[in-house]
């Protein structure tokens, strides 16, 4: 068998795809295939590639297995463990939007158009000042988006019906409105005519999405095994977990057409149409990001390198419990939705086949605290006025993983049974704690750590108690490392 050989239904090409990496080929490109299986899209792709071409160019490769290829999805499900393939077949075809750029400014015209879909990346959507109208294509993507929109518009001659529904699903909040804003500036940097402007705003409708999906990529240490198992050879085949969530964001009076438009829905998929996603945003940030969050850094300096070995442990996933206690109350879903959310988390963190690494998780800490944890914190204490245990210890396991040790080429280290990690953040919070490298400052570190508020937008030594028992629980990780505590805390 090979993948050339896969019957492919001929669909009018209702999508363009800007971007062509392994997200949105398992999750955007699987679910538009399931929906067209079950009769309630009938839409092809048509992947534009939206940088320049450098080194090696896979493009050719990709259509010479007529854009076919593999998703392998694998983890838990309700309790078991899952592996399934799907060769999907929704990509009609795959351009480069530099080197073939004729073929992929001709679908600006195409009268089956509906849905234009992004993933460039979070820094993707931005604006380059010296993009320009006559550059073929102007270098960012939303000035992309914009020549391409402008071409349509003179290709339907302004018809209000044939505008598109835009669902960028970069990881930044409100990427609909940010690329709409960034549109209008170029439209007007541009002087493009107010018809047109009124054509987009009358016609196009840029929705806010939330999508989550942990995609992986081609396994190369399997390979071979895979070849042999599924017959055939795939260079794209693209690994993921099963859990997947789009949620799509719209003014009320435009929901019932972005349904219309897009209906993923009504295939069974896991596709949420809203007028508002903040409630969902919440529930991923405190329940999921939040989890990790509260678990990683403490974890890690007892000696765990992946979530997988984590979940290895019982009194780590009660430590989890724990804290889903502490956050749940105050996500503003219903309370049943978000407990099962939290199950689905647990799932997801045990998936026996992603290695997700400590390290990286811990990235950036600081700020994923403040957005992740403080919320759920302030919450709790306005409710329960008291402080809760597992969220001000996450507070004291990050002081001790940001507990600067030694410094090396301006970098700084911690240490972790006498190896060093680096601490990896922004130059603004390594600068800061750079000064805690000398030995008689780091007596105050917990404190004025607690009391930055550049860092948490507040000082937290406002919290009663909070200084007094987030340092209890940091000289003892310090002293006896971060088990002992994280075992206590899920006890009391």
């Amino acid at each position: 068998m090979d993948l050339l050989s896969v019957k492919k239904a001929p669909r009018p090409v209702k999508v363009v795809q800007y971007g062509e990496g392994n997200f949105l080929r398992a999750f955007a490109d699987e679910m538009i295939d399931i929906a067209n299986e079950k009769g309630v899209f009938d839409g092809g792709i048509v992947i534009v590639k939206p940088r320049p071409v450098f080194g090696q160019d896979k493009t050719d490769a990709f259509r010479t297995q007529n854009c076919n290829y593999t998703v392998l999805l694998r983890g838990n499900r309700q309790g078991k463990t899952v592996e399934e393939e799907r060769i999907i077949t929704s990509v009609q075809d795959i351009y480069r939007s530099t080197e073939d750029y004729e073929a992929y400014r001709a679908l600006a015209g195409l009268d089956s158009l509906r849905v234009i879909i992004s993933n460039t990346t979070e820094a993707g959507i931005s604006y380059e000042p010296g993009d320009r109208l006559e550059d073929c294509p102007p270098k960012s993507f939303p000035g992309k988006l914009t020549k391409f929109l402008y071409e349509r518009y003179q290709s339907v001659g302004g018809d209000r019906q044939k505008g598109v529904l835009i669902l960028p699903t970069e990881l930044i909040e409100q990427n609909g409105k940010k690329l709409y804003e960034y549109v209008k500036r170029y439209i007007e940097s541009w002087g493009l005519s107010e018809e047109f402007l009124s054509w987009l705003e009358e016609s196009c409708i840029f929705c806010n999405t939330l999508v989550d999906r942990i995609v992986s990529g081609y396994p190369k240490e399997e390979g071979k095994a895979l070849a042999k198992r599924l017959g055939y050879d795939d260079p794209f085949l693209t690994v993921g977990e099963p859990f997947a969530l789009w949620v799509i964001e719209s003014e009320k009076e435009t929901l019932s057409k972005v349904r219309a438009l897009f209906p993923l829905d009504q295939a069974g998929l896991p596709v949420v149409f809203t007028d508002s996603l903040k409630a969902y945003q919440e529930q991923k940030v405190r329940v999921l990001n939040g989890a990790h969050t509260s678990m990683v850094l403490g974890a890690f300096l007892t000696g765990k390198n992946t979530v997988r070995e984590c979940m290895e442990e019982d009194w780590i996933r009660e430590y989890l419990k724990r804290v889903f206690l502490e956050v749940i109350p105050y996500v503003p879903q219903k309370k049943e939705q978000v407990e099962q959310f939290a199950r689905e988390v647990i799932e997801r963190f045990e998936n026996p086949f992603l290695q997700h690494q400590l390290l990286s998780i811990a990235l950036n800490s600081v700020s994923k605290w403040k957005a992740r944890i403080l919320p759920s914190l302030q919450d709790y204490v306005k409710d329960k006025r008291k402080l809760p245990d597992c969220l001000t210890f996450s507070f004291a396991a990050l002081a001790a993983f940001y507990t600067p040790v030694l410094e090396k080429d301006g970098r700084l280290f911690g240490i972790r049974d006498g190896e060093p990690y680096e601490i990896s953040d922004t130059g603004e919070v390594i600068d800061w704690l750079r000064d805690y490298l000398s030995p008689e400052k780091k007596e105050s570190f917990l404190k004025d750590f607690a009391e930055h508020t550049a860092f948490w937008g507040e000082d937290l030594n406002a919290y009663e108690g909070f200084v007094s028992k987030a340092g209890r629980y940091y000289k003892t990780v310090l002293q006896n490392g971060a088990k002992s505590v994280m075992e206590q805390v899920r006890k009391d």
